[in-house]
Protein backbone atom coordinates (compact mmCIF):
# COMPACT_ATOMS: atom_id res chain seq x y z
CA UNK A 1 0.00 0.00 0.00
CA UNK A 2 1.31 3.41 -0.95
CA UNK A 3 0.81 6.35 1.37
CA UNK A 4 -0.34 9.76 0.22
CA UNK A 5 1.53 12.97 0.80
CA UNK A 6 1.02 14.72 4.12
CA UNK A 7 -1.72 17.19 3.39
CA UNK A 8 -3.74 19.58 1.32
CA UNK A 9 -4.34 23.32 1.34
CA UNK A 10 -5.83 24.54 4.61
CA UNK A 11 -6.76 28.15 3.77
CA UNK A 12 -8.12 29.98 0.72
CA UNK A 13 -4.81 31.86 0.42
CA UNK A 14 -2.88 28.59 0.32
CA UNK A 15 -5.26 27.25 -2.33
CA UNK A 16 -4.83 30.32 -4.53
CA UNK A 17 -1.07 30.22 -4.03
CA UNK A 18 -0.85 26.58 -5.13
CA UNK A 19 -3.04 27.22 -8.18
CA UNK A 20 -0.80 30.12 -9.22
CA UNK A 21 2.31 27.94 -8.91
CA UNK A 22 0.63 25.12 -10.86
CA UNK A 23 -0.57 27.31 -13.71
CA UNK A 24 2.21 29.93 -13.90
CA UNK A 25 5.34 28.14 -12.69
CA UNK A 26 7.76 29.31 -9.95
CA UNK A 27 7.03 32.78 -8.60
CA UNK A 28 8.77 34.98 -6.06
CA UNK A 29 7.18 35.75 -2.71
CA UNK A 30 6.89 39.37 -3.89
CA UNK A 31 5.06 38.29 -7.05
CA UNK A 32 2.73 36.04 -5.05
CA UNK A 33 1.95 38.89 -2.65
CA UNK A 34 1.10 41.13 -5.62
CA UNK A 35 -1.03 38.51 -7.38
CA UNK A 36 -2.93 37.44 -4.26
CA UNK A 37 -3.08 40.99 -2.89
CA UNK A 38 -1.88 40.00 0.56
CA UNK A 39 1.17 41.03 2.58
CA UNK A 40 4.57 39.43 2.12
CA UNK A 41 4.40 38.40 5.78
CA UNK A 42 1.24 36.42 5.02
CA UNK A 43 2.87 34.82 1.97
CA UNK A 44 5.93 33.87 4.02
CA UNK A 45 3.76 32.22 6.67
CA UNK A 46 1.61 30.35 4.13
CA UNK A 47 4.64 29.14 2.18
CA UNK A 48 6.20 27.87 5.39
CA UNK A 49 3.01 25.96 6.23
CA UNK A 50 2.75 24.53 2.71
CA UNK A 51 6.33 23.35 3.10
CA UNK A 52 5.29 21.47 6.25
CA UNK A 53 2.40 19.94 4.30
CA UNK A 54 4.75 18.78 1.54
CA UNK A 55 3.07 20.92 -1.12
CA UNK A 56 5.46 23.85 -1.74
CA UNK A 57 9.11 24.76 -1.27
CA UNK A 58 11.44 27.71 -1.49
CA UNK A 59 13.53 27.64 -4.66
CA UNK A 60 16.39 30.10 -4.25
CA UNK A 61 16.63 33.89 -4.56
CA UNK A 62 14.57 35.80 -7.11
CA UNK A 63 16.03 38.32 -9.54
CA UNK A 64 16.60 41.66 -7.86
CA UNK A 65 13.94 44.34 -8.27
CA UNK A 66 15.96 46.81 -6.21
CA UNK A 67 16.39 46.50 -2.47
CA UNK A 68 16.23 43.21 -0.67
CA UNK A 69 15.88 40.22 -3.02
CA UNK A 70 12.75 38.12 -2.72
CA UNK A 71 12.71 34.31 -2.56
CA UNK A 72 11.35 32.06 -5.31
CA UNK A 73 8.60 29.60 -4.43
CA UNK A 74 7.66 26.45 -6.35
CA UNK A 75 5.51 23.37 -5.90
CA UNK A 76 7.20 20.59 -3.95
CA UNK A 77 9.30 18.44 -6.30
CA UNK A 78 7.88 15.19 -4.96
CA UNK A 79 4.20 15.92 -5.74
CA UNK A 80 2.80 13.23 -8.04
CA UNK A 81 -0.71 12.78 -9.35
CA UNK A 82 -2.25 9.86 -11.24
CA UNK A 83 -4.78 10.37 -14.05
CA UNK A 84 -7.03 7.49 -15.13
CA UNK A 85 -9.25 8.18 -18.17
CA UNK A 86 -11.55 5.24 -18.92
CA UNK A 87 -13.56 5.20 -22.15
CA UNK A 88 -15.98 2.67 -23.60
CA UNK A 89 -13.30 0.85 -25.61
CA UNK A 90 -9.96 2.13 -24.27
CA UNK A 91 -8.24 3.63 -21.26
CA UNK A 92 -5.34 6.01 -20.69
CA UNK A 93 -3.40 6.14 -17.43
CA UNK A 94 -0.54 8.44 -16.54
CA UNK A 95 1.58 9.99 -13.81
CA UNK A 96 2.15 13.76 -13.61
CA UNK A 97 4.11 16.13 -11.45
CA UNK A 98 2.47 18.86 -9.38
CA UNK A 99 2.22 21.14 -12.41
CA UNK A 100 0.52 18.34 -14.39
CA UNK A 101 3.40 17.70 -16.77
CA UNK A 102 3.00 14.08 -17.87
CA UNK A 103 5.93 11.94 -16.70
CA UNK A 104 4.71 8.62 -18.10
CA UNK A 105 1.53 7.40 -19.77
CA UNK A 106 -0.02 4.30 -21.29
CA UNK A 107 -3.04 3.63 -23.43
CA UNK A 108 -4.66 0.26 -23.95
CA UNK A 109 -7.95 -1.21 -25.18
CA UNK A 110 -10.64 -2.09 -22.67
CA UNK A 111 -14.33 -2.99 -22.76
CA UNK A 112 -16.36 -0.99 -20.25
CA UNK A 113 -19.04 -3.70 -20.43
CA UNK A 114 -16.77 -6.11 -18.55
CA UNK A 115 -17.79 -4.33 -15.35
CA UNK A 116 -16.04 -2.28 -12.69
CA UNK A 117 -13.99 -5.02 -11.02
CA UNK A 118 -12.32 -6.14 -14.25
CA UNK A 119 -11.82 -2.67 -15.75
CA UNK A 120 -10.56 -1.04 -12.56
CA UNK A 121 -8.22 -3.95 -11.85
CA UNK A 122 -6.68 -3.42 -15.30
CA UNK A 123 -6.36 0.32 -14.72
CA UNK A 124 -4.75 -0.16 -11.31
CA UNK A 125 -2.31 -2.70 -12.69
CA UNK A 126 -1.26 -0.17 -15.32
CA UNK A 127 -0.91 2.54 -12.66
CA UNK A 128 1.29 0.37 -10.44
CA UNK A 129 3.55 -0.47 -13.36
CA UNK A 130 3.88 3.22 -14.25
CA UNK A 131 4.62 4.19 -10.65
CA UNK A 132 7.37 1.58 -10.52
CA UNK A 133 8.68 2.78 -13.87
CA UNK A 134 9.09 6.39 -12.72
CA UNK A 135 10.08 5.52 -9.15
CA UNK A 136 7.05 6.98 -7.34
CA UNK A 137 6.24 5.68 -3.85
CA UNK A 138 3.84 8.40 -2.62
CA UNK A 139 0.89 9.99 -4.37
CA UNK A 140 -0.83 13.30 -3.69
CA UNK A 141 -4.00 11.95 -5.30
CA UNK A 142 -5.65 10.40 -8.35
CA UNK A 143 -8.38 11.53 -10.75
CA UNK A 144 -10.64 9.09 -12.59
CA UNK A 145 -12.95 9.61 -15.55
CA UNK A 146 -15.64 7.16 -16.73
CA UNK A 147 -17.93 7.30 -19.80
CA UNK A 148 -21.25 7.94 -18.09
CA UNK A 149 -23.13 10.19 -15.64
CA UNK A 150 -21.47 10.53 -12.24
CA UNK A 151 -22.62 11.64 -8.80
CA UNK A 152 -19.57 13.83 -8.23
CA UNK A 153 -20.05 14.17 -4.47
CA UNK A 154 -20.53 10.44 -3.81
CA UNK A 155 -17.95 9.31 -6.37
CA UNK A 156 -20.20 6.77 -8.10
CA UNK A 157 -21.58 6.32 -11.64
CA UNK A 158 -25.36 6.84 -11.91
CA UNK A 159 -27.44 4.80 -14.39
CA UNK A 160 -24.76 4.92 -17.13
CA UNK A 161 -26.33 3.67 -20.40
CA UNK A 162 -23.22 1.98 -21.83
CA UNK A 163 -21.75 0.75 -18.52
CA UNK A 164 -23.68 -2.34 -17.33
CA UNK A 165 -22.84 -3.23 -13.74
CA UNK A 166 -21.38 0.17 -12.87
CA UNK A 167 -24.50 1.87 -11.48
CA UNK A 168 -23.75 2.97 -7.91
CA UNK A 169 -20.39 1.20 -7.82
CA UNK A 170 -18.03 3.00 -5.35
CA UNK A 171 -15.33 3.78 -7.93
CA UNK A 172 -13.78 6.65 -5.98
CA UNK A 173 -13.55 4.75 -2.71
CA UNK A 174 -12.32 1.52 -4.35
CA UNK A 175 -9.48 3.29 -6.18
CA UNK A 176 -8.62 5.36 -3.10
CA UNK A 177 -8.35 2.20 -1.00
CA UNK A 178 -6.04 0.53 -3.54
CA UNK A 179 -3.76 3.55 -4.11
CA UNK A 180 -3.84 4.89 -0.56
CA UNK A 181 -4.51 8.49 -1.59
CA UNK A 182 -7.42 10.89 -2.19
CA UNK A 183 -9.40 10.18 -5.39
CA UNK A 184 -11.96 12.20 -7.37
CA UNK A 185 -14.34 10.71 -9.96
CA UNK A 186 -16.01 12.53 -12.85
CA UNK A 187 -17.55 11.98 -16.27
CA UNK A 188 -14.98 11.37 -19.00
CA UNK A 189 -15.93 14.37 -21.10
CA UNK A 190 -15.57 16.71 -18.11
CA UNK A 191 -12.10 15.27 -17.60
CA UNK A 192 -11.27 15.95 -21.26
CA UNK A 193 -12.56 19.51 -21.02
CA UNK A 194 -10.25 20.13 -18.04
CA UNK A 195 -7.30 18.65 -19.91
CA UNK A 196 -8.00 20.85 -22.91
CA UNK A 197 -8.36 23.91 -20.68
CA UNK A 198 -5.07 23.22 -18.90
CA UNK A 199 -2.81 22.23 -21.78
CA UNK A 200 -4.68 22.27 -25.08
CA UNK A 201 -6.25 24.62 -27.60
CA UNK A 202 -8.71 25.86 -24.95
CA UNK A 203 -5.93 27.15 -22.67
CA UNK A 204 -6.97 30.60 -21.59
CA UNK A 205 -10.56 30.18 -22.85
CA UNK A 206 -13.12 31.07 -20.18
CA UNK A 207 -16.32 29.94 -21.93
CA UNK A 208 -16.12 26.92 -24.22
CA UNK A 209 -17.60 23.54 -25.08
CA UNK A 210 -15.62 20.32 -25.42
CA UNK A 211 -17.52 17.79 -27.53
CA UNK A 212 -16.38 14.19 -27.32
CA UNK A 213 -17.38 11.93 -30.18
CA UNK A 214 -16.52 8.35 -29.32
CA UNK A 215 -18.68 5.29 -28.75
CA UNK A 216 -20.97 7.83 -27.09
CA UNK A 217 -21.26 11.59 -27.46
CA UNK A 218 -20.94 14.08 -24.61
CA UNK A 219 -20.16 17.72 -23.97
CA UNK A 220 -18.04 19.34 -21.29
CA UNK A 221 -19.20 22.87 -20.41
CA UNK A 222 -16.81 25.50 -19.06
CA UNK A 223 -18.33 28.78 -17.88
CA UNK A 224 -16.20 31.60 -16.50
CA UNK A 225 -13.23 29.24 -16.39
CA UNK A 226 -15.10 26.72 -14.21
CA UNK A 227 -16.52 23.33 -15.17
CA UNK A 228 -20.33 23.28 -15.09
CA UNK A 229 -21.78 19.92 -14.02
CA UNK A 230 -25.44 20.81 -13.47
CA UNK A 231 -27.56 20.07 -10.40
CA UNK A 232 -27.30 16.28 -10.72
CA UNK A 233 -23.98 16.06 -12.53
CA UNK A 234 -25.35 15.21 -15.96
CA UNK A 235 -25.05 18.58 -17.73
CA UNK A 236 -23.74 18.21 -21.27
CA UNK A 237 -25.25 14.79 -21.97
CA UNK A 238 -25.95 15.88 -25.54
CA UNK A 239 -25.73 12.35 -26.97
CA UNK A 240 -29.28 11.81 -25.75
CA UNK A 241 -30.82 14.86 -27.38
CA UNK A 242 -33.40 13.54 -29.84
CA UNK A 243 -32.70 14.45 -33.46
CA UNK A 244 -35.36 12.25 -35.09
CA UNK A 245 -38.58 10.87 -33.59
CA UNK A 246 -38.30 7.70 -35.62
CA UNK A 247 -34.57 7.06 -35.53
CA UNK A 248 -32.74 3.96 -34.30
CA UNK A 249 -33.00 2.80 -30.68
CA UNK A 250 -30.28 4.22 -28.44
CA UNK A 251 -28.41 2.46 -25.62
CA UNK A 252 -30.42 4.62 -23.20
CA UNK A 253 -33.66 2.98 -24.40
CA UNK A 254 -35.06 5.99 -26.28
CA UNK A 255 -35.22 6.35 -30.05
CA UNK A 256 -33.64 8.90 -32.34
CA UNK A 257 -30.89 10.15 -29.97
CA UNK A 258 -27.87 11.92 -31.47
CA UNK A 259 -25.63 9.12 -30.16
CA UNK A 260 -27.75 6.53 -32.00
CA UNK A 261 -27.04 8.37 -35.25
CA UNK A 262 -23.50 9.68 -34.87
CA UNK A 263 -21.63 7.84 -32.12
CA UNK A 264 -18.85 5.38 -32.94
CA UNK A 265 -21.12 2.37 -32.41
CA UNK A 266 -23.72 3.90 -34.74
CA UNK A 267 -21.13 4.48 -37.46
CA UNK A 268 -19.98 0.88 -37.16
CA UNK A 269 -23.60 -0.32 -37.38
CA UNK A 270 -24.36 1.74 -40.49
CA UNK A 271 -21.06 0.76 -42.12
CA UNK A 272 -21.86 -2.91 -41.57
CA UNK A 273 -25.32 -2.45 -43.09
CA UNK A 274 -23.82 -0.69 -46.12
CA UNK A 275 -21.28 -3.47 -46.58
CA UNK A 276 -23.87 -6.24 -46.39
CA UNK A 277 -26.24 -4.42 -48.75
CA UNK A 278 -23.52 -4.12 -51.39
CA UNK A 279 -23.44 -0.31 -51.28
CA UNK A 280 -19.74 -0.20 -50.40
CA UNK A 281 -17.23 -2.62 -51.93
CA UNK A 282 -14.45 -1.24 -49.70
CA UNK A 283 -16.42 -1.71 -46.48
CA UNK A 284 -17.56 -5.14 -47.68
CA UNK A 285 -13.94 -6.19 -48.21
CA UNK A 286 -12.97 -4.87 -44.76
CA UNK A 287 -15.90 -6.71 -43.18
CA UNK A 288 -14.91 -9.98 -44.84
CA UNK A 289 -11.30 -9.49 -43.76
CA UNK A 290 -11.96 -8.50 -40.13
CA UNK A 291 -15.31 -10.06 -39.28
CA UNK A 292 -16.67 -6.78 -37.88
CA UNK A 293 -16.38 -3.08 -38.61
CA UNK A 294 -15.56 -0.10 -36.39
CA UNK A 295 -15.80 3.66 -36.88
CA UNK A 296 -12.08 3.62 -37.72
CA UNK A 297 -12.85 1.38 -40.70
CA UNK A 298 -15.17 4.07 -42.06
CA UNK A 299 -12.23 6.46 -42.00
CA UNK A 300 -10.07 3.87 -43.74
CA UNK A 301 -12.71 3.45 -46.45
CA UNK A 302 -12.83 7.24 -46.91
CA UNK A 303 -9.07 7.29 -47.42
CA UNK A 304 -9.59 4.71 -50.19
CA UNK A 305 -12.11 6.92 -51.96
CA UNK A 306 -15.28 5.06 -50.94
CA UNK A 307 -18.30 7.25 -51.66
CA UNK A 308 -20.60 5.44 -49.21
CA UNK A 309 -18.15 5.94 -46.35
CA UNK A 310 -17.89 9.64 -47.20
CA UNK A 311 -21.69 9.86 -47.04
CA UNK A 312 -21.77 8.12 -43.65
CA UNK A 313 -19.37 10.71 -42.24
CA UNK A 314 -21.33 13.57 -43.78
CA UNK A 315 -24.58 12.25 -42.27
CA UNK A 316 -22.92 11.89 -38.88
CA UNK A 317 -21.46 15.40 -39.02
CA UNK A 318 -24.78 16.87 -40.11
CA UNK A 319 -26.63 15.50 -37.07
CA UNK A 320 -23.90 16.69 -34.71
CA UNK A 321 -23.92 20.11 -36.38
CA UNK A 322 -27.67 20.46 -35.88
CA UNK A 323 -27.33 19.87 -32.14
CA UNK A 324 -24.27 22.14 -31.83
CA UNK A 325 -26.11 24.93 -33.65
CA UNK A 326 -28.80 24.82 -30.96
CA UNK A 327 -26.14 24.85 -28.23
CA UNK A 328 -24.37 27.81 -29.83
CA UNK A 329 -27.59 29.82 -30.00
CA UNK A 330 -28.34 28.97 -26.37
CA UNK A 331 -24.88 29.18 -24.77
CA UNK A 332 -22.91 31.51 -27.07
CA UNK A 333 -19.50 29.92 -26.35
CA UNK A 334 -16.19 31.47 -27.38
CA UNK A 335 -14.78 28.16 -28.63
CA UNK A 336 -15.86 24.61 -29.46
CA UNK A 337 -13.26 21.83 -29.27
CA UNK A 338 -14.04 18.47 -30.87
CA UNK A 339 -12.29 15.39 -29.46
CA UNK A 340 -12.73 11.66 -28.97
CA UNK A 341 -11.86 8.61 -31.01
CA UNK A 342 -14.27 9.31 -33.88
CA UNK A 343 -12.39 12.52 -34.66
CA UNK A 344 -9.72 10.22 -36.06
CA UNK A 345 -11.98 10.15 -39.11
CA UNK A 346 -10.39 13.47 -39.97
CA UNK A 347 -11.33 16.81 -41.40
CA UNK A 348 -14.26 15.56 -43.46
CA UNK A 349 -16.26 15.11 -40.27
CA UNK A 350 -15.06 18.44 -38.87
CA UNK A 351 -15.90 20.27 -42.11
CA UNK A 352 -19.47 18.94 -42.04
CA UNK A 353 -19.93 19.81 -38.36
CA UNK A 354 -18.59 23.31 -38.95
CA UNK A 355 -20.67 23.90 -42.05
CA UNK A 356 -23.98 22.89 -40.46
CA UNK A 357 -23.27 24.66 -37.17
CA UNK A 358 -22.36 27.93 -38.89
CA UNK A 359 -25.32 27.77 -41.29
CA UNK A 360 -27.92 27.04 -38.62
CA UNK A 361 -26.69 29.35 -35.83
CA UNK A 362 -27.18 33.08 -35.40
CA UNK A 363 -24.46 34.91 -37.27
CA UNK A 364 -23.77 37.05 -34.20
CA UNK A 365 -22.96 33.87 -32.19
CA UNK A 366 -20.71 32.32 -34.85
CA UNK A 367 -19.01 35.41 -36.27
CA UNK A 368 -15.88 34.75 -34.21
CA UNK A 369 -16.48 31.17 -33.08
CA UNK A 370 -13.64 28.72 -33.76
CA UNK A 371 -14.62 25.05 -34.03
CA UNK A 372 -11.38 23.06 -33.82
CA UNK A 373 -10.06 19.56 -33.24
CA UNK A 374 -8.30 18.68 -30.00
CA UNK A 375 -4.57 18.13 -30.48
CA UNK A 376 -3.72 16.44 -27.15
CA UNK A 377 -4.70 12.86 -28.05
CA UNK A 378 -4.65 10.24 -25.30
CA UNK A 379 -2.82 12.56 -22.90
CA UNK A 380 -5.84 14.89 -22.72
CA UNK A 381 -7.74 12.58 -20.37
CA UNK A 382 -4.67 11.94 -18.20
CA UNK A 383 -3.98 15.67 -17.82
CA UNK A 384 -7.65 16.40 -17.18
CA UNK A 385 -7.93 13.71 -14.50
CA UNK A 386 -4.76 15.00 -12.85
CA UNK A 387 -6.13 18.55 -13.05
CA UNK A 388 -9.33 17.37 -11.36
CA UNK A 389 -7.53 15.88 -8.36
CA UNK A 390 -5.08 18.80 -8.18
CA UNK A 391 -8.07 21.14 -7.90
CA UNK A 392 -9.15 19.09 -4.89
CA UNK A 393 -5.76 18.80 -3.20
CA UNK A 394 -4.85 22.44 -3.83
CA UNK A 395 -8.25 23.65 -2.59
CA UNK A 396 -8.97 24.63 1.01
Amino acid sequence: MRHSLAGRAETPTQARLLAELRDEGPLSKAQLADRLQVSRTTIAAEVARLGELGLAQEAGPAASRGGRRSTMVDLAEEIRFVGIAIGATGMSVGVTDGRLAVLATRHQPCDIRQGPEVVLATALEQVRELLAEVGVTRLAGAGVGVPGPVDFHRGVPVSPPIMPGWDGYPVRDAVSRELGCPVVLDNDVNILALGEQHAGVAKGASDFLFVKIGTGIGCGIVIGGELYRGVDGCAGDIGHIRVDDFGPTCACGNTGCLEAFSGGAALARDATAAARAGRSPVLAALLEEKGELTAADVGLAVSRGDAQAVQLIRDSGRHIGHVLASLVSFFNPGLIVIGGRVTGLGHGLLAEIRGVTYRRSLSLATGSLPIVLSELGDECGVIGAARLISDSVYAA
